[in-house]
């Protein structure tokens, strides 16, 4: 104990030494303008200007993590765009950048002490009173210069976070080989300095998967997505390959899903996916890219937003052609999907309602094909099949309204506490019985956490209260969109 308290002394010291002795006035040169983004500020202003202009980003409030690539300007900004767009114009004062090291093996955290970091577009100050308590705090950080020298990851965020915010200052920090302990103790130190302070952002700089094909990739992509969707750093960190981690920046990501948790927040949008290929048209070898923000509160929905408004806008086109096609025709429409995204296997459920009233609700508890597949056949299924309902007439479907819940994995309780209303939907089974109930009735109704219970059960043909006799209870949450509030 008394040891590391030295240690922690000893690397102040050494802080205030380097900082009293003219280091403070060091300013770290780019490593890679004019190969990795243009040297020229006109050109790369009006680069980023292009990107983040074709980004379509919703209003998300009280952003505290950022996930961003770090590749080439022209195959990664398009994705890097979209993060940056969501927090345009914030009043961030220090951004904390966590990068991964390419080039320098070390267990620990380097982090440049004080100066400044240059780009073509300008100097960006270095805070260095955070810096000191980082390293206070911890004697696995500290300034390993080989670190910097070459490397890319961080430097590729600097130009976008100057072109969106203004007046503030960062904390770059490159991060080695540190344990999943390592990780953990870094991120609850970086909560803990953090505080209650609401404009500390930080940035986990990462691509995904390198050098497969595109199928390959999209499949690798696709679970690590799933991953950073439920904030699951620890599923993350241990189905990750050393040879093949799924993503450089494995480091930087966990130490950041770690860090929101350490706040109490997980609530992750995934905002962007796409790789080389879709720039390149090459789709033997490509670089996968992911941007993505945790943001504080929870989606009054519950499950966070897991899918872009384009994406959302998709679903709904799918469900309405499927289910026009069929009423008129009786034929189901195959259709094709690029996104990776919609290729995923979720459970969901298509509602459907006409004036006002219930006219349809089917879905699948639990994907077992891609979720665009599944809402097609939900579609059907919900205006010709529900057994409540005479089938769907061609009449009625300009009057109808179409309502897409996505779900998240189930989870089984035992303390009914955990059911919070308006956020998750519960099912429950007792024998052969059971019943699911969405999270949007028991908001749309009024219902407290007993009644909701309770409606689930007559739900099951089971009697009122059979939660409490034996049944078993899941929970989960659902992403709502319609064509009315897409």
């Amino acid at each position: 104990m008394e040891l590391n308290k030295f240690s922690s002394i000893l690397l102040v010291l050494v802080f205030i030494f380097m900082v009293s002795t003219g280091f403070a006035e060091e300013v770290k040169t780019p490593n890679v303008a004019g190969q990795f983004y243009p040297s020229d500020p006109k050109q790369l202003s009006q680069m980023i200007d292009g990107f983040m202009n074709a980004a379509k980003v919703e209003d998300i409030p009280n952003i505290i993590a950022l996930v961003s690539p770090h590749a080439g300007y022209e195959f990664s900004g398009p994705v890097a765009a979209y993060g940056y767009k969501a927090i345009k114009g914030r009043n961030y004062k220090t951004v904390v950048v966590l990068a991964p090291s390419h080039y320098v093996g070390f267990r620990g955290m380097s982090v440049w002490l004080s100066g400044k970091f240059r780009t073509p577009l300008g100097d960006i100050p270095v805070d260095s009173q955070f810096v000191s308590q980082l390293i206070a705090a911890n004697p696995q950080v500290s300034f390993v210069a080989e670190a910097f020298q070459k490397e890319h990851s961080l430097e590729a965020q600097l130009p976008f976070l100057q072109k969106v915010l203004p007046n503030f200052q960062i904390v770059p920090i490159i991060m080695g080989q540190p344990s999943y302990q390592d990780c953990q103790v870094f991120a609850r130190e970086l909560a803990k300095i953090t505080g209650s302070r609401n404009d500390v952002l930080v940035v986990a700089s990462t691509d995904l998967s390198h050098f497969h094909v595109s199928s390959e990739a999209e499949t690798i992509d696709r679970k690590t997505i799933s991953y950073l969707k439920n904030s699951d750093a620890s599923g993350l960190w241990q189905n990750s390959s050393p040879s093949d981690p799924g993503m450089c920046g494995l480091v930087p990501v966990v130490t950041t899903l770690l860090y929101a948790q350490a706040r109490g927040e997980n609530n992750i949008r995934i905002l962007k996916y796409s790789h080389s290929g879709m720039v390149t048209g090459d789709m033997d070898r490509v670089v996968g890219y992911v941007s993505a923000v945790i943001n504080k509160g929870n989606n009054p929905r519950g499950a966070g937003s897991m899918l872009s408004s384009e994406q959302k806008k998709k679903l709904l086109e799918i469900a309405r052609q499927s289910l026009e096609s069929y009423v008129k025709t009786g034929k189901r429409l195959t259709f094709s999907v690029t996104d990776p995204e919609l290729k995923q296997e979720r459970g969901a459920f298509v509602t459907l309602t006409g004036h006002g009233e219930l006219r349809g609700c089917i879905g699948r508890i639990v994907g077992d094909q891609p979720i665009y597949k599944v809402i097609a056949d939900m579609a059907i299924e919900a205006g010709t099949g529900d057994p409540r309902f005479y089938p769907v007439q061609e009449r009625e479907l300009k009057d109808l309204e179409c309502e897409i819940s996505i779900l998240s994995p189930l989870e089984k309780i035992d303390d009914i506490n955990k059911i919070q209303v308006g956020t998750h939907g519960i099912i429950i089974r007792k024998g052969f019985n059971s019943g699911l109930l969405l999270p949007q009735v028991a908001t749309e109704y009024g219902w407290d956490r007993l009644t909701f219970l309770d409606q689930t059960c007559q739900k099951a043909g089971l009697s009122a209260g059979c939660w409490k006799q034996g049944a078993q209870i899941h929970i989960f949450s659902a992403e709502v969109f319609s064509e009315k509030s897409p």
